[in-house]
């Protein structure tokens, strides 16, 4: 049976790593940069002058030399191709012999590897560096934005038992449409129309769900919605979302402290910020922590038409969440946050990532009321256990935005597949 790209580099990867660094000597020293095919050459020369090349055969030899072209040929070496892969959104490196990548909703193993720890924490390394961030020892975390947009995750062997840690997510350059959502049945028509109803007459929106069910996405598709002369802000811990067709907007993105714990700028900070920026609506990327309560109070205070995301299991596993998030940093009763939750969001959203891959909207709910016990939820459209999204019947219960803004005739009960209406 024929070694793997795995287990060749894995079994020669003392002598990729001597012979690249050879190679890259000659390119420094190259009186000008030398073409890709001028190095593959250089590549072959080098491998079929070392000892090693009498113990490979020919399947190794291929692997060996397309191993040192690809270190060689570009500063993103074995990521290079899936960096540029259009079918995969993201990358998962679990130490050097473990590369993992979701391509088209599917995670797949893919047969490469690095040749050892240090090459992986190198590569960690140059991607913080692209970043102007620190990595070492001391600092073994490191969470960026690339120029690119793409997000990475590195975290280095002395905290992962199981080696260096990456993780690059990527993002679309453009903005995706909620029809394309529909399309890909992440949620119905109807669904999708009354969501931009909602979204153009100022209803707060909180979308909730697992890592990867699709919040940014969701959130981003939602911001297509907003009137094109109103002042937006957006807040992240790393910048993803693409507003296009907003002219007057501030994008405002988190910074880590640096290797000496100075020149934090936190969500909080930022929110709080925004608040003097006389914003239309502000957007906060995700909820994590104790900047729950500004949001809560930014929402509270006039800024109609604002939305944020946040990981939950459901609804209301995701207001037991923002109730203990609040309460981590603030010393006020529980009834108080209670009730400041259910004035200030209108609509919750929660999505879900199915065994297959696949994303879709699985409950959506108008927050009616906190009763001093428990808060009311008026579900609007919940998922069958086929994944198909369907109305409840039941209708909008707070509709004086909607009726201002002309939807007067919408979401006043809809009929399920099975004719029923409340």
């Amino acid at each position: 049976m024929k070694a793997t790209r795995t287990e060749t580099i894995k079994k020669y990867g003392s002598e990729i790593d001597r012979i690249v660094r050879v190679i890259r000597k000659w390119i420094t020293e190259a009186d000008s940069p030398p073409s890709d095919e001028d190095i593959l050459t250089k590549c072959e020369d080098e491998f079929f002058a070392s000892e090693i090349s009498l113990s490979t055969g020919s399947h190794e030899t291929v692997i060996f030399i397309d191993s040192l072209r690809k270190r060689l040929t570009s500063r993103y070496g074995i990521l290079a191709d899936l960096l540029e892969d259009p079918l995969i959104n993201e990358i998962m490196v679990n130490g050097p012999e473990r590369i993992y990548v979701e391509r088209e909703k599917i995670l797949v193993r893919v047969d490469d590897a690095f040749t050892s720890c240090h090459e992986l924490e190198e590569m960690i390394r140059m991607f913080a560096s692209d970043v102007h961030r620190e990595i070492n020892e001391a600092n073994p975390i490191v969470d960026a934005r690339l120029p690119s947009g793409f997000r990475v995750n590195g975290v280095l062997k002395n905290v992962a038992l199981n080696g260096p840690i990456l993780t690059i997510r990527k993002f679309r350059e453009k903005e995706i449409e909620m029809d394309e959502l529909v399309g890909c049945a992440s949620l119905s028509k109807e669904c999708a129309e009354d969501l931009a109803a909602l979204v153009r007459s100022g209803y707060n929106i909180f979308i909730s769900g697992g890592t990867s069910s699709g919040k940014t996405t969701f959130l981003n598709a939602l911001t297509a919605y907003i009137g094109p002369s109103e002042r937006v802000i957006t807040i992240e811990d790393s910048a993803e979302l693409v507003i296009s067709h907003i002219e007057n907007k501030v994008q405002m993105e988190c910074r880590a402290a640096n290797s000496i714990g100075k020149g934090e700028v936190s969500m909080t900070q930022l929110i709080r910020t925004s608040l003097r920026m006389r914003p239309d609506r502000i957007i906060v990327g995700e909820v994590r922590g104790k900047e729950v309560i500004d949001m809560i109070q930014a929402m509270n205070t006039g800024h109609d038409g604002s939305m944020s995301t946040g990981h939950g299991n459901s609804i209301k596993g995701m207001l037991n969440r923002l109730e203990t998030m609040y309460l981590s940093d603030s010393q006020v009763s529980v009834y108080s946050v209670r009730n400041q939750i259910a004035n200030a969001i209108d609509i919750f959203i929660h999505l879900r990532r199915d065994a297959n891959g696949r994303r879709y909207v699985e409950e959506v709910a108008e927050m009616t009321d906190f009763d001093g016990a428990d808060y009311k939820l008026n579900y609007l459209y919940k998922s069958t256990e086929g994944g198909s999204l369907e109305p409840t019947g039941n209708g909008l219960i707070d509709r004086e935005r909607l009726v201002r803004c002309g939807y007067d005739s919408m979401m006043k009960g809809r009929t399920n597949s099975a004719g029923e209406e409340k």
